[in-house]
């Protein structure tokens, strides 16, 4: 039986996940595994050897944890007791990391913010913390391009409920409108819906409305904080439950065999969950800013082009010019990118081919096949073999 300590805020859903994750596997596996939640506060308050000490008298085989880059971690392995890095601010080299895809997360969501026709970026994150300043560098590398703007905000992390009303506020008020905002987390994200609020009901400033002046995205998917948001919060899903799992298979295979090298667990980003911070499209054209929307809101349909010329007071063929000079592709192939890329999210959490076909009712797999490949460069049974490692 395998003990495990898990160090970590489970206030959070992604530990919460991880938790999961390690509970099923001990399931799966028919194994009778003892996890002990330990609180942050333990380690703050007394030190990591403490901690330590702790894991000896429990008899524990490992140790999960948010540590800082100061721990002694070290001290661990000296007790014969395996300790794993829960990806916080920087990656250990020593031990093992349940690390994440930070950089593809940041260009996920630069990619949804430029569907939606957005021309103004901005990031909002923490100072000195890996999946921040990576998500950071993939956001920006994503969205910058000429006609476009880019700005950042990178404050020292601080306690949730407690942050820099004043110089988020200035930082907000600069920015051009309207910008499409990616916080490094949902509860930094958060944090610009309290502002955002609080300048436009109790100052009367009306370029801080959420999602026609700021549209704000946010990493995690946590429900308590999206659905408690103001509006409620569009954020980006990560598989840590998953990424639990595969913490367990390590530390299962590492107590069996001694002495392997240990690979960092990688949790991966999977799909964005829109709600109202971010439901909506802009364009200087008002126009394409309606087609925009009508494609996205029928996703799940067959859409033809003549349908959205039909909702517009312009030809086909002036349609297809503003559509191609605003959006830099043309319709029909803006559609059938949409499409290939709702099926790979589809895909990437679990779904079969078949299943991912239906949700978007498209009937002919073959096709869909041969059009996914065109596109993303392997076949939809290829793509999902690969995103279930």
């Amino acid at each position: 039986m395998a003990r495990i300590i898990l160090m970590t805020d489970f206030s959070e859903t992604y530990a919460r996940d991880l938790l999961l994750g390690i509970a099923r596997y001990a399931h799966d596996a028919g194994q009778a595994w003892s996890l002990c939640r330990l609180p942050l506060s333990i380690r703050d308050k007394y030190g990591m050897k403490a901690v330590v000490d702790y894991a000896v008298r429990i008899e524990a085989d490992a140790v999960i944890g948010q540590f800082y880059e100061t721990d002694e971690v070290g001290l661990f392995a000296q007790k014969g007791i395996l300790a794993i890095a829960q990806d916080f601010r920087r990656r250990f080299s020593e031990i093992p990391n349940i690390t994440g895809e930070h950089y593809l997360a940041g260009k996920m969501c630069g990619e949804y913010f430029l569907k939606k026709g957005f021309r103004h970026f901005a990031f909002y994150g923490i100072k000195d913390v890996v999946f921040s300043d990576e998500r950071y560098e993939g956001f920006r590398d994503t969205v910058t391009s000429p006609g476009n703007t880019f700005s950042a905000l990178i404050m020292p992390q601080v306690s949730l409920w407690n942050y820099d009303f004043d110089r988020i506020a200035g930082w907000l008020r600069e920015l051009p409108k309207p910008v499409a905002v990616m916080a490094c987390d949902d509860n930094q994200a958060y944090f610009i819906t309290e502002v955002c609020r609080r300048l436009s009901v109790t100052e009367g400033y009306g370029q801080a409305n959420i999602p026609e002046s700021v549209a704000l995205i946010g990493v995690d998917n946590d429900e308590s904080v999206c659905r408690l948001s103001s509006p409620t919060l569009s954020s980006l899903g990560q598989d840590a439950e998953k990424g639990g799992y595969e913490v367990a298979q390590l530390i299962d295979r590492a107590l069996r065999y001694p002495g392997q090298k240990l690979e960092d667990v990688v949790v991966h980003p999977t799909v964005i969950y829109t709600r109202q911070s971010s439901d909506i499209f802009v364009n200087d054209d008002p126009y394409i800013a309606s087609v925009l929307k009508l494609i996205h809101e029928n996703i799940g349909k067959r859409i033809a082009v003549d349908e959205l010329v039909r909702e517009v007071p312009l030809s086909r063929r002036l349609l297809e010019v503003r559509f191609k000079r605003a959006m830099g592709t043309s319709i029909y192939d803006y559609i059938l990118q949409i499409r290939i890329q709702k099926i790979s999210e589809l895909l990437s959490i679990g779904m079969t081919v078949s299943e991912a076909a239906a949700e978007l009712g498209i009937v002919d797999v073959k096709n869909l096949s041969r059009t996914f490949k065109k596109i993303k460069g392997i076949t939809p049974s290829e793509y999902r073999e690969k995103k279930s490692h």
